[in-house]
């Protein structure tokens, strides 16, 4: 078979944030259904919480669409064998605006209620580990704010969270991000470490001078020169190095 990762090494620390992040095919989810313990075929060593103390929130969402809020919420008390848990299922559906879906279809909710739904859920265990794979990608704005809110409590409640995310902007907020490339790490480390590494200048200007090196941000293109001298007038994003790294893996520019 393919090979799907090869020489991944994470160390995932309890009450902090580790994004993983890269393009379609980097392997992301592949990475994220090892560490929920799904038992996906691998060699070398992976040490997890017992299930039982994983949450784990999938790019589907999880959730079963032919159930009421209170009845997906009940079922997964259920599953985990959770006792008394009705107050926290409270907070949490309050934290998530949802306190007044209770009876509404999961199926009727929208795509940002969905993700908040299957988080809360993934978190009423109060797991060890929480797993989340793209739960923000395609939500409204409010909901990414409100789906953040939820994943940094439960990482100040102690939980160990791994997310991976296609919004950077939401990476540049973790502790740590791996960055993954056809199923090997390009960089890793803090947000502002793997920004630091980027050799030479990223430019903002309005057409690029080397189609090579260079990538579209709104109206304005970003232009890297790897030869450049590292500028304060332009903020190098995550982004942005994410997309050099990958360049320079490509063998575009050395």
């Amino acid at each position: 078979g393919e090979v799907a990762l090869e020489d991944i090494e994470m160390t995932i620390e309890p009450g902090f944030i580790h994004a993983v992040i890269g393009g379609d095919g980097a392997g992301k989810s592949t990475l994220l259904r090892v560490l929920a313990g799904l038992g996906i075929g691998h060699e070398g060593d992976v040490r997890l919480p017992a299930a039982g103390r994983i949450g784990f929130v999938p790019s589907s969402g999880g959730l079963y669409r032919d159930l009421t809020v209170d009845e997906n919420v009940e079922f997964i008390a259920d599953a985990y064998r959770l006792r008394s848990w009705r107050p926290r299922a409270d907070e949490l559906l309050a934290r998530a605006d949802l306190g007044a879906f209770g009876q509404r279809l999961a199926g009727h909710l929208s795509g940002g209620q969905q993700r908040k739904l299957a988080g809360s859920m993934a978190m009423l265990a109060q797991p060890d580990l929480l797993v989340l794979d793209e739960v923000t990608t395609g939500v409204d704005p409010v909901s990414r704010m409100d789906l953040w809110r939820l994943v940094a409590s439960a990482a100040a409640s102690g939980t160990a969270v791994v997310a991976a995310t296609t919004y950077l902007d939401e990476a540049e907020r973790a502790t740590s991000v791996l960055l993954l490339h056809r199923g090997r790490v390009l960089a890793s480390g803090t947000p502002e470490s793997i920004v630091a590494r980027v050799p030479g200048t990223v430019m903002a200007l309005p057409t690029p001078e080397d189609a090579a090196t260079a990538w579209r941000r709104g109206r304005i293109w970003r232009q890297w020169d790897p030869e450049g001298r590292r500028s304060d007038d332009h903020r190098t994003t995550l982004e942005d190095a994410s997309i050099v790294f990958e360049l320079m893996a490509d063998g575009v520019r050395r």
